[in-house]
């Protein structure tokens, strides 16, 4: 029997990469490192870290030694880990690692680096790494642990993905590979400037077994609110029908860099032991978010982590992280 293990279940260690000077955060390195310095600081906290870094020896010095804190030199493409780090699947009671195929979203970026990335470092794991052909990024699919799986279409069913697959076809994998009894598939949401083709962990996510937050737009003005306003509904279908509750959060205000509008959302938060992080934009939205994460969480220390360089490359604090769950030794 095989279950897709569930974010918010008792984890191992959290794997982030590093920024490099290789990566796309080049213009702004420093301002980069820095975000992800802070982030990893709040993670050694409460859990272990595995950090993949170009240059062992230079990024070691942005931190003090610290027994939850492991490092692994591997020279990525980019810094996504959410998207190109293994996934946990619980069988017969031990956890294996799957490794999907990454094409740097549907072929838009290169991703060679990134795709050889698990097998290149699978010594840093005690559990086995079993290498899957099929393409699926880890911040495309939600899991309550109980064997279902929520998701988009416009991402999972994408032809710049499995483009030899059809929907049905997909869908069996996924309940194949991941020991889901149902996909649920959000046909409406998106984020301006988002070049995953709406991954779900910007979008919607599970909290608990039945819980499920989501973003919400009130502003008819947005471009987003026709969008979100569907997806709401799809969502309120899906909780009549399985029992779910929903959390509204609230979208963020436009924020642009070089005038471009940029994908930031509060959906896209991080599960520790014993602490959720929330990613935070510098915008009066911010404190609403935090205050409806502390309402929810009260068994949880939520804490604020600043990803307004994050977002400048089109992503948040999710993205750039994955959880490893408990029994996944490093």
């Amino acid at each position: 029997m095989r279950r897709f293990i569930a974010e918010f279940e008792e984890q191992s260690f959290t794997q982030i990469i590093f920024p490099h000077p290789h990566s796309d955060w080049v213009e702004y390195l420093d301002e980069a490192q820095d975000t992800f310095v802070n982030i990893i600081k709040i993670i050694i906290q409460y859990q272990k870290c595995l950090l993949v870094c170009y240059d062992a020896s230079k990024v070691k010095g942005f931190f003090e030694s610290n027994e939850n804190l492991y490092f692994v030199e591997y020279e990525s493409d980019d810094t996504w880990a959410r998207d190109c780090s293994a996934l946990c699947v619980q069988e017969n009671e031990k956890i294996k690692l799957l490794d999907f195929t990454f094409t740097g979203w549907g072929e838009k970026f290169e991703a060679t680096k990134d795709n050889n990335m698990s097998k290149s470092i699978s010594q840093c794991y005690a559990s086995k790494l079993e290498s899957v052909d099929f393409v699926l990024e880890g911040g495309g699919i939600e899991t309550n642990g109980c064997g279902t799986i929520l998701t988009t279409s416009e991402c999972m069913l994408n032809k710049n993905r499995n483009k030899n697959l059809n929907a049905i076809e997909i869908t069996q994998k996924l309940n194949k590979f991941l020991g889901a009894t149902q996909i649920l598939y959000l046909n409406h949401g998106y984020l301006s400037g988002d070049d995953t083709d709406s991954h779900i962990d910007t979008l919607a996510r599970f909290i608990n077994e039945d819980t499920i937050m989501y973003i919400q737009c009130k502003d008819t003005l947005d471009e987003h609110f026709k969008e979100l306003q569907l997806m709401e509904v799809e969502l309120q279908e899906f909780a009549n029908i399985h029992n779910f509750k929903l959390i509204p959060l609230p979208m963020t205000e436009a924020i642009y860099y070089k005038g471009e509008r940029l994908p930031a959302t509060y959906a896209n938060f991080l599960f520790l032991n014993n602490a959720v992080l929330v990613p935070t934009y510098n915008i009066k939205e911010d404190a609403i978010a935090l205050e409806i994460f502390a309402q929810t969480f009260k068994d949880r220390d939520v804490i604020g982590v600043d990803c307004s360089v994050l977002i400048r490359q089109h992503g948040s604090l999710h993205c750039v992280t994955m959880n490893f769950a408990k029994g996944v030794g490093i």
